[in-house]
């Protein structure tokens, strides 16, 4: 017997789309100032991190199923499971790094921070995410 997974309405539903992800506030004022990128380079991103999306929202089912799967039979294989959710973590990695383009495309941004790669914009001294200072300092001051 399929039970229905209780975050989904309907089971045809797939999984959810980006492009009808509820938005924060202010974000449409900010992308209307920043200029547009290159469509063609754009569309080809968005194809790109809508692959590695579907690709990963159906690993993280699969793995998650595997281990149910697994353990309502007594018997979960840690070696099974630790490799898919070392390739969903690979995934993920990428298509972070797609995300991150599509951002510094998208806000017009001065560079990626060199800790932990998240944009930053022009005439910030400091990365919002994980701090490192983002302008050089005098080693002898």
């Amino acid at each position: 017997m399929k039970l229905p997974l209780p975050w989904r309405k309907d089971e045809k539903a797939g999984p959810p789309r980006p492009d009808t992800a509820v938005k924060p506030k202010g974000t449409a004022a900010a992308k209307d100032a920043a200029p547009a990128p290159k469509p063609e380079e754009s569309a080809e991103l968005i194809a790109q991190r809508d692959r590695l999306l579907e690709k990963f929202t159906v690993m993280q089912a699969d793995l998650g199923g595997a281990f149910y799967e697994m353990a309502i039979r007594d018997h979960v294989r840690m070696d099974v499971l630790t490799r898919k959710a070392a390739e969903l973590q690979r995934v993920d990695a990428e298509l972070l790094a797609v995300e991150r383009v599509l951002e510094l495309e998208r806000a017009d941004a001065a560079g990626l921070c060199p800790g932990c790669g998240a944009p930053y914009g022009h005439a910030v001294r400091f990365c919002a995410q994980c701090g490192t200072p983002l302008v050089p300092t005098e080693a002898g001051a």
